[in-house]
């Protein structure tokens, strides 16, 4: 069931199925039309909206689409992170987590496994670690890849830990990709950053933009975006 607070309020919030969540509205120059999604780790209800729409407008539109909203909040997978004797995804795989005492600290992949020893209360810290610094070591690799594709100078590069966006691109030049694209096959990861880096010719969507994307990309685009619209939401629970 969901329940609607006042309208007037400056943020406002639904609450679905008993979970209060932040309803995020974002009034865009080209939108056409209204959209709503759920925020793949269930935090927020997006609207995207013309610049005229107002937030009744909002309220209005989710409330007719609550059905929908409590199906989709009733399918965000529980978060399970990295623990000793459990799984993970890296680059596409599921690998099995290996503890043992003797083992070195920095955990390791051999074949479907990753291996690792030191203190057993510290495993989950110490793995979300090395796949923030392995995201970090292959978006680098991608980035200098597509830019020299594109002809662009490297700009900086940050990890996101957004929960709105897998990646962006400042106007100043700096790329920000959701590190948690680790987990995804290569292919889905790199789709990411060739989107961002056409982003540094075109700040866009355009035609323009889109072509330039499909020069860039070695892989098909429209399969990794498909990816990531069914299993991104997967990529948040894994590591909370």
């Amino acid at each position: 069931m969901i329940d609607w607070l006042r309208p007037e309020r400056q943020d406002p919030k639904v609450t679905i199925g008993g979970q209060e969540i932040p309803l995020a509205i974002r009034r865009h120059a080209r939108a056409k039309r209204m959209t709503m999604r759920l925020a793949p780790d269930g935090s927020e209800v997006r609207i995207t909206m013309p610049q005229w729409g107002r937030t009744m407008d909002a309220l209005v539109f989710v409330k007719s689409r609550s059905d929908w909203l409590e199906r989709q909040l009733a399918a965000v997978p529980d978060s399970c992170p990295p623990v000793p004797g459990g799984t993970l995804l890296f680059r596409g795989v599921r690998l099995s987590v290996e503890w043992e005492p003797g083992l070195p600290r920095k955990p390791a992949v051999s074949e479907d496994r990753l291996r690792l020893g030191g203190p057993r209360e510290t495993v989950t810290a110490r793995v979300r670690r090395w796949l923030e610094a392995e995201a970090l070591r292959l978006l680098s690799d991608d980035l200098a890849h597509y830019c020299a594709l594109a002809g662009q100078a490297v700009p900086q590069l940050r990890l996101s830990r957004a929960v709105r966006r897998w990646g962006s691109c400042s106007g100043a030049g700096c790329i920000r990709i959701n590190w948690r694209l680790i987990q995804a096959p290569d292919t889905v990861r790199r789709s990411v950053v060739a989107h961002e880096v056409a982003h540094l010719v075109h700040f866009d969507h355009s035609p323009a933009f889109h072509a330039l994307l499909a020069r860039l990309f070695e892989g098909d685009l429209r399969a990794a975006d498909r990816w990531l619209k069914l299993e991104g939401r997967g990529l948040y629970a894994a590591l909370g």
